[in-house]
């Protein structure tokens, strides 16, 4: 079977610069049907239908593959020093077993990426990151600090157990200890001698958790495993879901958010503790940036029309008046609020929310309104519940 699986796979490969994941079979064999690249990893993004497999999640439960969510491991004595010195938001008060949602940013207060950092000792932190080389970053950063500090990726492979059905499926597979996770914990375990991380997190804004595989070996076992349990509760293979991401104004880097932009122009300010007495990188140019204020901000788009099939393709213009003031940087029709909904970037002078306009699409121009975000459950009661 792994070798026909490996035969299948290569109608997909583009040589081995870009690793596969341990999942990556079992995926193929439970009927992905096409593949994307994220941090040079191969990571399945068709399973069939996406709008079946939104309906999926937000219904029952979806197991994704996402090892593509590579882990930047920092040990030493001043681990805790150093990972503080990477991030803007305050982590002094992080518990051992505790996630945070934080952001890296460089001199200019440009965002590197937006990992889940989990804290697994005082000396022993994960990087759970996006889609940018921060293992390279790190190692950059660390080189003349002084501190004594070890970086590296660790073998570990998570893959995100999602949807209602989640904690049923993961109690009848873990246990209760896993499944009663407060939102934003994790704990170590232990499943037959094969390592495990267990977290309340994920990429959905549904009830969900991630399991991170601590032994490569042993990922087609897991899934299997998994999908054996799962699917006489609902269980279904899928992909994380672009629709349910951007119905919740998740953003996705390199497309909602990059290198260029900073904290407070997302609205993320709550990610930035300029008043911490630790310093990090961005420290001095984020307390300008702060001061003298921004001149774009990010915004949530409804826009007329049929519904747009798949996403966009590229940076749409956000037009007022035949000027360009903005453009879209995400964009998918949701079938549950039966409505086109998008994520952009506009200049601050139109960013109130009513404010009419129009967008440049490939389906042509389409009339407009700023509307709040997140588009549905903007509590995030779901994925915190319970």
């Amino acid at each position: 079977m792994g070798s026909e699986n490996q035969q299948k796979f290569q109608s997909f490969s583009f040589g081995t610069q870009v690793r596969k994941s341990p999942f990556s079979d079992a995926a193929l064999r439970w009927g992905a049907k096409g593949f994307s690249v994220y941090n040079h990893m191969y990571i399945p993004r068709d399973f069939g239908d996406p709008v079946e497999n939104f309906w999926n999640l937000v219904n029952h439960a979806i197991l994704c593959d996402v090892a593509v969510e590579r882990q930047v491991e920092i040990t030493g004595k001043d681990a805790g020093r150093f990972t503080q010195y990477l991030s803007c938001r305050d982590l002094s008060s992080c518990a051992v077993g505790q996630c945070k949602y934080v952001l890296l940013t460089d001199r200019q207060g440009g965002i590197i990426n937006d990992p889940i950092l989990l804290k697994l000792a005082e000396d022993h932190y994960w990087l759970s990151i996006a889609d940018s080389d921060v293992l390279l970053w790190a190692k950059g950063v660390a080189v003349h600090s002084g501190w004594e500090v070890d970086i590296c990726e660790p073998d570990v492979s998570p893959l995100q157990l999602q949807g209602p059905a989640s904690r049923d499926i993961l109690r009848a597979a873990f246990g209760d200890a896993p499944a009663d996770l407060k939102y934003y914990r994790f704990m170590e375990y232990d499943w037959d001698g094969v390592p495990l991380i267990i977290s309340r997190t994920g990429w959905s804004s549904e009830l969900g958790y991630e399991i991170f595989l601590r032994d490569s070996a042993f990922g087609d076992r897991l899934w299997e495993y998994l999908m054996q349990i799962g699917q006489p509760m609902g269980l279904r293979p899928g992909h994380t879901s672009s629709i349910r991401r951007i119905e919740a104004a998740m953003l996705s880097y390199h497309a909602d958010m990059t290198l260029a932009n900073n904290p407070y122009e997302l609205g993320m300010d709550r990610l930035v503790d300029l008043d911490m007495e630790a310093d990090f990188i961005s420290k001095a140019a984020l307390q300008k940036i702060a001061q003298e204020g921004v001149t774009q901000a990010q915004i949530g788009l409804v826009f007329d029309g049929a519904p747009i099939t798949g996403s966009n393709d590229a940076f749409w213009p956000i037009i007022v008046k035949g000027k360009k003031i903005g453009y879209v940087t995400s964009a998918v029709y949701s079938p549950r609020l039966e409505q086109n909904i998008a994520l952009g970037m506009i200049e601050t002078a139109f960013a109130d929310i009513g404010t009419k306009l129009h967008l440049d699409t490939s389906f042509g121009e389409r009339a407009a309104v700023i509307v709040p975000k997140p588009f549905y459950d903007p509590k995030k009661t779901l994925a915190a519940k319970g």
